[in-house]
């Protein structure tokens, strides 16, 4: 053989082990390298999984008793002062009417907690005879294009009806009585009830993000502590290495499209210090959870995107859970059998051996 003909097969044979085409974006395959380097960080430390359980159900619980209270109160101090807004554009709720609704219609929400019952969305449109999307529209007003819709009046209408006929007047007393104006102490008792209904209403919603914060000011902590910067790209690609970057969109493709199409959100990306151009940055979903029986609903979540990542870059992918809460053994053998990865948050120092 000729050596330049050794020499070419070769070159190409360290081109075909060093990279890969994948969605028309070069990739260095180097990284699976790097990833069998660290190997796997606890899904295949079984043995220790009833152990890291146990712990990370005692975190989460320290965490609760010691912050959602005061995070609860705190969303719920904020929602005081929002209804006594509403009680100021509605007139203490005298006059409630259509035309305040459309002028100020993110004070709906609000108004669904001022009726005995408390009205749920679905509940309102089905007595008012609407769809929930319309109703979802009316609460997020001015944030959704082509606001007002042609039958928002007509709409406003319908739910002002159904408001005023079902109006809490234990509640709101001064309705009782035609005329009768409201004392302030009688507005502050109304405004905290019902801040407390809306914030009941919202509640995992509201510890879910103070979670979330927590759990993204761990990671930042740690990453900052290792020499990281954090970013804010619009995109992976415009990612720098030693580079860290919160809530990133990344381009996947469909099942049918060989084309990047669709963006999926990713909680963290983490670009190595030593990485390549056109290197995927390590991607860490935080996952939090307050009891065992939701877990297992939301573990197909983790397993979908994982595939449309690897899809679309290949299987050199880094995708790992940010753990902490009630995650049973049955979750974690799940995601261990999909190649997912995670680190627990009670031991965060774990993310050392991502050779970061």
């Amino acid at each position: 053989m000729a050596p330049a003909t050794r020499t070419g097969r070769k070159a190409l044979g360290l081109v075909r082990q060093g990279f890969a085409l994948s969605a028309g974006i070069l990739y260095n395959v180097g990284m699976e390298q790097l990833a069998n380097k660290y190997g796997c960080i606890n899904r295949d430390k079984v043995d220790l999984w009833k152990q890291d359980i146990s712990e990370s159900v005692d975190f989460y619980n320290r965490w609760f008793l010691s912050f959602a209270p005061r995070t609860f109160k705190a969303a719920r101090a904020r929602s005081a002062k929002d209804v006594a807004n509403t009680f100021k554009l509605a007139k203490d709720c005298m006059n409630l009417n259509a035309d305040t609704l459309l002028l100020v219609p993110q004070i709906l929400p609000i108004l669904r907690q001022m009726t005995c019952p408390p009205l749920a969305r679905d509940r309102l449109a089905g007595l008012a005879g609407i769809t929930p999307t319309l109703v979802k529209r009316f609460e997020l007003g001015a944030q959704v294009t082509g606001w007002p819709t042609r039958n928002a009046p007509e709409s406003a209408q319908k739910m002002i009806r159904v408001i005023n006929r079902l109006i809490d007047t234990d509640l709101l007393p001064w309705l009782n009585r035609s005329g009768s104006v409201p004392t302030t102490e009688q507005r502050e008792r109304a405004a905290l009830v019902i801040a407390d209904r809306l914030c009941g209403a919202l509640a995992d919603p509201i510890l879910r993000n103070s979670q979330e914060q927590r759990q993204l000011a761990a990671i930042e902590r740690f990453l900052r502590n290792w020499g990281y910067r954090k970013a804010t790209p619009k995109s992976h690609i415009e990612m720098k290495p030693g580079e860290f970057a919160f809530h990133l969109n990344i381009r996947v493709s469909l099942e049918d499209n060989t084309e990047p199409s669709v963006n999926i959100p990713v909680d963290v990306a983490i670009l190595r210090k030593s990485a390549q151009a056109g290197n995927l940055p390590i991607i860490i979903e935080a996952k939090s959870a307050g009891d065992f029986a939701n877990v297992n609903k939301r573990r197909k979540e983790e397993a979908q995107k994982i595939t449309q990542l690897k899809r679309t870059y290949g299987n050199t992918v880094e995708f790992l859970l940010f753990l902490c809460g009630y995650f049973d053994s049955g979750y974690l053998g799940y995601e261990a059998a999909e190649g997912i990865d995670w680190i627990w948050e009670h031991r965060i120092s774990d993310m050392e051996k991502l050779c970061l």
